[in-house]
């Protein structure tokens, strides 16, 4: 192989690598479009959306579509839940959440190289990590206990049930 042939392949594997966390970005915009209009946050299938991107591309590639997802938001793409754009969505009561899709794809990037207790303890442990800082964000601006209420305990059913898909999606992956 000579040096062309490689740097053709790692352009193209990188080109590659774009586009799908473009496309993951895109799918964590979609899911930001399906919401139930509660206060002060919404609940969406953004979280759903973080689990499977990490959990069946990986690690780099749900953290890259995170990324490219808050970037896009941050220079004020309406890709927000309820249409919100720009900067000022970083310092709503939604903004620990948002931030929270990090740490939820980097443990949800682990998922799939075990059974199913494992990985159903990986993708929990990945959908809870998300409702920390979102909790002690949105704790700034309605209290402590108003925010445990509705930003984690009335999210629960919800939460029980993405991870629950997202089990089955990497489930279906390892046949």
């Amino acid at each position: 192989m000579t040096a062309l042939t490689l740097r053709q392949g790692r352009l193209r594997e990188a080109a590659r690598f774009l586009f799908l966390a473009l496309l993951g970005s895109a799918v964590l915009a979609a899911s930001a479009r399906i919401a139930l209009p509660l206060w002060p946050v919404p609940a969406t299938l953004q979280s759903l959306a973080v689990l499977l991107l990490a959990a069946l591309g990986g690690t780099r590639l749900g953290l890259a579509s995170v990324v490219l997802y808050l970037a896009e938001g941050a220079l004020g793409l309406p890709v927000f839940a309820g249409g919100a754009t720009g900067l000022t969505a970083f310092a709503g009561p939604t903004a620990g959440f948002l931030l929270g899709f990090l740490p939820a794809a980097l443990i949800a990037g682990q998922a799939g190289r075990g059974g199913w207790l494992r990985d159903g303890g990986i993708l929990l442990a990945a959908h809870l990590a998300l409702f920390v800082p979102g909790v002690l964000w949105l704790s700034g601006f309605v209290g402590a206990e108003k925010a445990l209420v509705a930003g984690f305990l009335v999210f629960l059913p919800g939460t029980a049930v993405k991870t629950g898909l997202a089990l089955a999606a990497v489930s279906l992956r390892r046949r």
